[in-house]
């Protein structure tokens, strides 16, 4: 198995270095490597990324600037020259700390720490179902995704509703359909993503799911129909 990666460093001479130690790693796959946040946050658009090897002094935006700003976070091995930033490092749940320049035994370590908590949020994942997590009132709350009944666009919030209860998280309706299954999540209504095994009826204006209507844009029926078929 090997994780996708990305190095982010405005230092070219450090940026070929941390690459060609990921590319003669056997267990890790670069996705690119790039000067700044922006073309970075870009490929991580597009492409599945599982470990970022992040430059924390960039210009412009920092490496801290570049997480604050990810909805979702895959996992972070900062690189610095500067020990004092270790603490506020580790606030941000990195994985590791390299400080430069970087030792082989040094950053072997880390990719091994990265593997075996990649690994243990696998296994997790299998034993448990599919879950995602979310941020609301100051606390972050693991929910499994198959007891989500529909996701609601609510103002500058996304309002999740699961079987036990619904939760307001600041987040767009967007990057909640980036995160959930597409086989089991169709987003039906500019304002709504449902889940498909909570459908119990539907015709051409709303899909219910218990005594709730949720309206169905006429373009993206043929999406629900489409899903439920093969459901």
């Amino acid at each position: 198995m090997k994780l996708n990666c990305v190095v982010v460093d405005d230092s070219s001479i450090q940026r070929m270095i941390i690459a060609k130690l990921v590319n003669n790693h056997q267990n890790l796959h670069l996705i690119g490597d790039f000067s700044n946040a922006i073309e970075a946050r870009s490929c991580m658009s597009i492409h599945n990324v599982d470990l970022i090897f992040l430059d924390i002094e960039m210009p412009v935006i920092s490496g801290f600037d570049f997480l604050d700003g990810l909805k979702t976070k895959p996992q972070i091995i900062f690189i610095t020259s500067k020990a004092e930033y270790a603490m506020k490092a580790f606030d941000y749940d990195a994985t590791d700390y390299l400080q430069k320049p970087i030792a082989m035994d040094r950053f072997n370590a880390s990719v091994k720490r990265a593997m075996d908590q990649h690994l243990l949020k696998k296994e997790n994942k299998e034993e448990e179902g599919e879950h995602i997590f979310i941020k609301s009132n100051l606390k972050k709350l693991k929910v499994f995704t198959s007891k989500i009944k529909w996701i609601e666009a609510f103002g500058d919030y996304v309002r999740v509703v699961t079987e036990e209860d619904s939760n307001l998280v600041l987040s767009t309706m967007k990057s909640f359909e980036n995160d959930l299954s597409k086989e089991k999540f169709v987003r039906v209504h500019k304002s709504y993503i449902i889940n498909i095994d909570k459908v119990e009826r539907f015709n051409s204006k709303y899909a219910e799911i218990g005594v709730t209507k949720i309206p169905l844009s006429r373009h993206k029926k043929e999406d629900l129909v489409k899903a439920l078929s093969f459901s």
